[in-house]
């Protein structure tokens, strides 16, 4: 895999600042029943890398210091980690909001016939990979087959309430770019989905999160291996929007490795960058007396992802 690290880091990139700790993002392990072309994380069934409870432990315990809201949990499939629902259990408890983001092909898997049931006890909120409601495009970018997958997937959740009116149980879907392209305009690119998903398979949904795809890992390496990369991060520089610096995800959220390190967010964890100014690893463990506002975002050229256009973030496109 052709390695983009050095091509982003140095970069003139406005300087960032975090305000209030509002949500803990934690990557649970890079094992996934998929291997999407798009993927950032470079999952796969093949990886074993996964979180163990002693740091999930941790996790909570800085949840519970810095009063996080939201504890928003990612792999690959987080599902896949054996503690997934002790840890869901716990954070419910603490009174947590709590996102699973589900590429819906897990609900169907030999194993896990009860996700979903849980899901809905536990009353967490199901962000699921939808990157269009075509089949052959969904297919072309995660696998022949997903497509049907995921709609069966979606109609588990359906049936449980999830996306229905009035049940609190929230279902929103993710949106991703085939290709180097920016998104569509989100709210229009919504309708379309809730028109042609209920039409077609009686499926409904809350929101709608278009997101723009990050010129790391398997996806930079594409771009770098069909002569894309350049002109990807031209397209990404040139429709940068100031306005949208204020609400990008980093600025209320840090994300933490399947290790236990922290980073500024889920795509700087991938490319191994420190939190911050800091020169070497932050764990978990410095964040227990450490008050986290007014520290310092550490950017790069990958960052115009989150700034071009609409914008974009872990809840889709940016609100001015």
């Amino acid at each position: 895999m052709r390695d983009t690290f050095p091509l982003l880091v140095k970069t003139d990139f406005p300087a960032l600042t975090r305000g209030r700790l509002e949500v803990l993002q934690a990557n649970l392990g890079y094992r996934c029943n998929q291997a999407c072309l798009h993927c950032h994380v470079a999952a796969s069934p093949r990886r074993t890398e996964e979180m163990s409870w002693d740091t999930m432990a941790l996790l909570l315990e800085v949840a519970r210091r810095h009063r996080v809201r939201t504890l928003d949990l990612t792999g690959g499939a987080p599902e896949m980690n054996p503690n997934f629902r002790r840890l869901v259990a716990e954070a419910r408890a603490m009174g947590l909001n709590v996102i699973d983001r589900c590429n819906l092909t897990i609900l169907g898997e030999p194993g896990y016939e009860w996700l979903a049931d849980f899901l809905a006890a536990q009353r967490v909120d199901v962000v699921a990979s939808l990157p269009c409601y075509l089949e052959d495009n969904v297919d072309a970018q995660r696998g022949e087959g997903v497509f049907r997958q995921s709609i069966d997937g979606l109609r588990t959740l359906n049936a449980l309430g999830y996306g229905q009116p009035g049940s609190g149980l929230v279902l929103n879907l993710v949106y991703n770019p085939l290709g180097p392209s920016l998104p569509p305009e989100q709210h229009g690119l919504e309708q379309a989905y809730k028109r042609e998903l209920a039409a077609r398979y009686g499926i409904v949904f809350n929101q709608l999160f278009a997101l723009a795809n990050m010129p790391i890992q398997r996806f930079g390496s594409q771009l770098i291996s069909r002569g894309q990369f350049d002109g990807y991060m031209a397209l990404l520089k040139g429709a940068h929007r100031p306005e949208n610096l204020v609400g990008v995800m980093c600025r209320a959220l840090v994300s933490v490795s399947w290790q236990g390190q922290v980073h500024d967010c889920d795509f700087n964890q991938m490319l191994g960058l420190p939190l911050g100014a800091r020169s070497q690893a932050t764990h978990l463990s410095d964040l227990l007396g450490n008050d986290m506002e007014d520290g310092t975002i550490r950017v790069g050229e990958h960052c115009y992802g989150c700034t071009a256009g609409q914008g974009s973030s872990c809840g889709g496109a940016l609100e001015h």
